[in-house]
């Protein structure tokens, strides 16, 4: 049923449509524009009845969002079980301040000492240190001048230090904070040049991290994809996501359909998504996302009132229900019989929505256009095994939500920059997002990951990940 406001919009044009045939004398050009005028209300109410619950829509756009909470949801705050986090004195502090008693406010009387009381308080300090490095010059009697060597990091009469580099890369890129109010925050006069020459450099040193991240994605059982657009100078390209609960990959492409990466041509094990016929080209399992089916039944219901479509959402709802209790995957008895109901629900729903007949007599080429629901419960019976994949391997998700969540603050950095000016900005952008995402995926912070990488070194999750090198042949010299 559709709605706009109070207003049964089905129920409206059936009245109208009543009123049509009550008059045989309308011109035919005034019943065909009449005809078209509902056509087009109809489509125009069915796009307004979009939300987050029946399709893609982001919930931030649903209209008059309710943010009430549910009669009978637990009450605000920390719920009894979770993991909460308490503030706890540190066993060495970094200084320490002696409060002493003036004595002129005690009784007249002899005391002595008896310990202290201690209270810590933590804060955090961001100031400018400049550390100025002395190398001591030795000249001989005839004039020969020696220098003792500088550290391998200072290679210049004055330089940012590799603290300034990772704030300033960690509030560009992953923040996106604007080049002038990163000098707002650090409190020097870092150039807009200087900025990007922190993200260049973090992105040169970030080479061989990416190539682990591709090695073990490639490796893995299960791997997410996705991809949304983005803005490269008022041209609109792709970003391409892979990645799973450890490890997370970005990369731009001209296209939407293929995947440049150099992930997913070699990738073996599960790939979910979001059934994007492209990803089928790629010689791996499949499962698709169960998020976008819930959304779509829910939108068959909604707005083409079809009864089948509630129900199968029950359905597989139930099914999810039933995996997470069986601890992540079902037995094989128990799997074919929801496999069984699964279909019997589909017959069902051929005898409520059936296929649509060439009114043409079969004079118009090509296949007959089907509606949404139609479509939509056709897809379910032709790629059932990767509807319900989730049913009975150990592993596999129910939806897609980790390459969706992953890929999500891309949304977020085009909504604050709007665009990337170049294509280089967005390579930079990729590869240091899916290498913080990763850091942060493995408990280790934002700007320790930069840090270390201005060091040129890896966090140490990278070395165990990192493949051995290759065995030397024997008799080799």
């Amino acid at each position: 049923m559709v709605t706009l406001g109070r207003v049964n919009i089905e129920e409206a044009i059936a009245q109208v449509r009543e009123h049509l045939a009550r008059e045989p004398a309308l011109s035919p050009a005034l019943r065909s524009a009449i005809e078209l005028l509902i056509l087009m209300g109809t489509l125009m109410a069915k796009r307004l009845g979009l939300n987050s619950r029946n399709s893609s829509t982001p919930p931030s756009r649903d209209p008059d969002r309710a943010r009430r909470r549910r009669a009978g949801a637990a009450p605000r705050g920390g719920q009894q079980g979770h993991d909460g986090t308490t503030l706890r004195k540190v066993a060495h502090p970094d200084k320490v301040e002696v409060i002493t008693i003036d004595r002129r406010t005690l009784p007249h009387g002899a005391y002595q000492e008896a310990g202290f009381e201690a209270r810590q308080v933590i804060d955090l300090e961001v100031r400018r240190v400049v550390t100025e490095y002395r190398a001591q010059v030795l000249q001989d009697p005839a004039g020969n001048r020696y220098v003792a060597p500088f550290p391998a990091h200072v290679s210049r009469p004055v330089q940012y230090g590799v603290n300034v580099k990772a704030h300033a890369v960690y509030m560009s890129q992953f923040q996106w904070v604007p080049y002038n109010r990163i000098q707002d925050q650090l409190g020097m006069s870092v150039s807009a040049g200087s900025v990007f020459n922190f993200n260049l450099e973090a992105y040169e040193h970030r080479e061989e991290a990416e190539q682990i991240i591709q090695q073990q994605l490639i490796a893995s059982s299960l791997a997410h994809a996705d991809e949304t657009g983005i803005n490269v100078d008022g041209q609109r390209i792709w970003l391409h996501s892979v990645s799973n609960a450890q490890w997370t990959y970005f990369h731009p492409h001209a296209k939407r359909g293929t995947e440049a990466m150099g992930v997913l041509p070699k990738f073996r094990g599960v790939l979910c998504h979001d059934h994007w016929k492209p990803y089928y080209t790629y010689s791996c399992t499949h499962a698709l996302c169960n998020a976008h089916h819930l959304r779509e039944l829910q939108r068959a219901f909604e707005q083409d009132g079809q009864r089948w479509a509630q129900r199968m959402k029950a359905r597989l709802e139930e099914m999810n229900k039933a995996v997470k209790q069986a601890g992540g995957a079902l037995a094989p008895a128990q799997a074919q019989r929801y496999r069984q109901r699964y279909r019997r629900l589909l017959n069902q729903a051929d005898k409520e929505c059936p296929p649509a007949q060439d009114a043409g007599h079969g004079k118009r080429r090509g296949r007959v256009k089907q509606t949404p629901p139609r479509n939509l419960l056709q897809r379910l019976r032709a790629y059932e095994d990767d509807v319900l994949r989730f049913l009975d391997t150990p592993g596999v998700p129910f939806t897609n939500n980790q390459g969706e969540n992953d890929i999500r603050m891309t949304k977020v950095q085009q909504k604050i920059s709007g665009c990337f000016r170049s294509m280089e900005g967005a390579y930079i952008f990729c590869r240091i997002r899916g290498y913080l995402s990763t850091c942060r995926k493995n408990g280790v912070a934002p700007t320790e990951a930069l840090r270390l990488l201005f060091e040129g070194k890896l966090p140490a999750f990278f070395y165990a990940a990192r493949p051995p090198p290759p065995a030397e042949k024997a008799g080799a010299e």
